[in-house]
């Protein structure tokens, strides 16, 4: 995949982002339903381990495998990566 289609596809969701209608019916669009569907519960694992919830606890709560809440987690432990840094953002940390 060359670059540009990447940088392109950053765009799109930046002009998307100003329109939550128009970013939810891009989503809709450029995603499987399935993936579409998953993105919620992959928020809410980052956003429980951001807030210093137990791997354990939410495998638990949420019925998934402690694989896929430890995979978030060294995700959100990279300060310099996109989690991190949104979710910081977003609750001013």
């Amino acid at each position: 995949m060359k670059n540009t289609y990447k940088e392109e596809l950053i765009k799109a969701f930046m002009v998307a982002a100003k329109d939550t209608t128009l970013l939810n019916s891009f989503l809709e669009d450029i995603l499987t339903a399935r993936e579409y569907n998953a993105l919620p519960k992959r928020w809410e694992i980052m956003h429980r381990l951001y807030k210093g919830e137990k791997q354990w606890a939410i495998a638990e709560d949420l019925k998934i495998g402690i694989g896929t809440i430890t995979r978030g987690s060294k995700e959100l432990q990279d300060k310099n990566g996109g989690f991190a840094k949104v979710l910081n953002k977003m609750y001013k940390k």
